[in-house]
């Protein structure tokens, strides 16, 4: 599986990235802040896939999540029966015969914290709609979760405390969230710091590797002893975040 932010999928189209997808395996696509709807997304994509769903924002130009799949799934579902959320475009769920893909897109608290409250709720929300389901079957879970858990996560953690994305109430909620039973499989396989998923776009950061690694691939812990790998393609470019990668046997 293959989980992107790619900040606008028709902005991606434009920059190549059919060309970067003929040269990646995966059986699961999943893409967040797509910035499209049914009808702009791009048709080339729903052609090399034989499922595809795409839930898009009620706001043009804004958030939404997809998913391209090479076999279908049971069903898909889309939102968390929260409309205040669902509204935003952020969460789908792909039901497969032994376990729910959930592709989310959190949302960023934004400067000066002005949407904090927001995205602590959606928080809340969110887990008690994976707890619900993980009733079921089993839980795989990507997307960006816009937050750096710990430290490591992090380039200058010092200079961004209490910053949108580094809060302590969202690093602590993420705790939580794994303490739930969930696994960050990055962990697994990878202790140290200097890995990032996302770099901003100014001052060279991406280069001189200022990153933040808040894009991520969990799995509920009943199933982390099937995962076999798990990284980020940071060599890949058309984008401000880098796809990540989860390999399971299922």
């Amino acid at each position: 599986m293959i989980s992107w932010n790619v900040n606008g999928i028709r902005a991606s189209m434009r920059n190549g990235f059919i060309n970067t997808l003929s040269g990646l395996t995966y059986d699961v696509l999943l893409l967040q802040e797509v910035k499209a709807d049914d009808s702009q997304f791009p048709t080339e994509l729903r052609n090399a896939h034989k499922a595809v769903d795409v839930f898009p924002a009620g706001r043009k130009g804004y958030s939404g999540v997809a998913a391209l799949s090479r076999a279908n799934p049971v069903s898909a579902a889309r939102g968390i029966n929260a409309p205040e959320f669902d509204s935003e475009g952020r969460v789908q769920t792909l039901d497969f015969d032994h376990f729910f893909l959930i592709n989310a897109y959190f949302p960023n608290s934004q400067r000066g914290l002005a949407r904090l409250d927001y995205k602590l709720r959606f928080n809340r929300e969110f887990q008690a709609y994976c707890n619900r389901l993980r009733k079921t079957k089993p839980l795989v879970i990507c997307g960006d979760f816009n937050v750096a858990h710990e430290e490591i996560d992090i380039a200058r953690p010092d200079q961004n405390r209490h910053n949108a994305g580094f809060t302590d109430e969202e690093r602590s909620w993420m705790t939580s969230f794994l303490e739930d039973g969930y696994v960050d499989t990055f962990r697994i396989f990878t202790k140290d710091p200097g890995h990032y998923t996302w770099w901003s776009y100014m001052f060279d950061a991406r280069k001189k590797n200022i990153g933040w690694r808040i894009d991520y691939f969990l799995v509920s812990k009943e199933i982390a002893e099937n995962v076999t790998g798990a990284g980020i393609m940071d060599q890949i470019q058309g984008s401000d975040h880098a796809p990540i990668t989860l390999e399971i046997r299922i």
